[in-house]
């Protein structure tokens, strides 16, 4: 599509283990049969406020929704064998059940037509498909979010849509999960050659970089309402920060073991030690108060006032964290983990 990933991204063993949805469903009805369950609660709900009859959109729909949660599961999940304790089929449905059901209640069906709840839903199960890809790509969207576009428009075609007459849908697909790129970058301005440095969530920079991209992207009005619902979609991503503390908690300290098993450490060995202090103060605090920031109208106002509740415990749990070991280091990884889960009340 725009931006031209798929054919530098081919399917690896996981998704050729899992090419359709058939194989997904199996899958998880047998690893994960609540997660089937919840489709099916969810369905319900979509089918009681816009009526009966769009029963053929939502099928399609599911099946994408689940080959894509399978293939994460199967790659960095509990079905697999390279076990990632964020990026894993948990980590969809903190998106899909936990914050996008937040947006239907606080918001209401009728703020988002039907085709934007299942793009948001897609997004959750397919925007961190990949995550140990080796390779980047021009610009700044990352090699895992662009290997996850390449790998997710093969999955909207396994599932019976057409990149002809459901062009919107890929755009869609292609522009979230670009946004979802997190991090510092440089940001291309829209009328400059020159670079700012730029933070957080890719989404609300990417205009100016389509301007440079795709430099005729605004005649075309598809991008332009995939922009809008990539911003909605990175405050989904990064929805941990106004959750409840205790949630906001729990996600740090996976997202620690994570980073720590990806650096190829033990956290019972003693340079895991002040890696995993320095991710639990500086790095909570970094991310919380100077990266993280809505990129949607729709996300601060579900999401903001639990930010706003969160940043004195945030500060707090870091300084006491710092305090803990200010006169002796950490023995090691797990002390600092033992210790954030103790200060934190997790």
């Amino acid at each position: 599509m725009i931006l031209g990933y798929t054919k530098m991204f081919p399917p690896d063993a996981s998704e050729l283990a899992l090419p359709d949805a058939a194989s997904a469903r199996a899958l998880v009805t047998e690893r994960r049969p609540d997660i089937i369950e919840w489709m099916q609660h969810r369905r319900r709900r979509l089918l009681e406020h816009f009526g009966d009859d769009i029963a053929p959109t939502l099928d399609p729909a599911a099946d994408a929704f689940l080959l894509g949660l399978a293939r994460l599961g199967l790659r960095h999940g509990s079905f697999g064998n390279d076990f990632h304790v964020y990026h894993n089929e948990n980590h969809v449905l903190e998106i899909a059940d936990r914050r996008l059901r937040a947006c239907e209640r606080a918001l209401g069906y009728p703020a988002l037509p039907l085709a934007s709840w299942l793009k948001l839903a897609l997004f959750a199960a397919c925007h961190d498909l990949r995550q140990r890809e080796p390779i980047d790509v021009p610009g700044p969207i990352g090699g895992n979010e662009a290997a996850s576009i390449a790998e997710t428009l093969r999955i909207l075609d396994t599932c019976g849509y057409s990149r002809e007459h459901d062009r919107d849908l890929y755009i869609a697909m292609e522009i979230m999960i670009a946004g979802s790129t997190f991090g510092l970058f440089a940001r291309p301005l829209a009328n400059s050659a020159e670079a700012a440095v730029g933070g957080g969530a890719l989404a609300q920079y990417l205009p100016g970089w389509l301007d440079q991209a795709v430099p005729d992207w605004r005649r075309d009005r598809m991008i332009e309402s995939a922009l809008i619902l990539a911003r909605l979609a990175a405050d989904l991503d990064t929805a941990n920060a106004a959750e409840s503390f205790a949630e906001l908690a729990d996600s740090a300290l996976r997202l620690c073991r994570e980073r720590e098993m990806r650096d190829g450490r033990s956290l019972d060995a003693p340079e895991s030690g002040q890696p995993c202090l320095s991710f639990l103060t500086n790095g909570q605090e970094r991310f919380f108060f100077e990266l993280h920031q809505f990129s949607s109208r729709e996300g601060e106002r579900v999401f903001g006032p639990g930010k706003i509740a969160n940043a004195p415990r945030v500060r707090a749990v870091s300084a006491a964290l710092r305090a803990r070991f200010a006169t002796e280091p950490p023995a090691n990884g797990n002390a600092v983990i033992d210790a954030y889960t103790q200060l934190s009340g997790n």
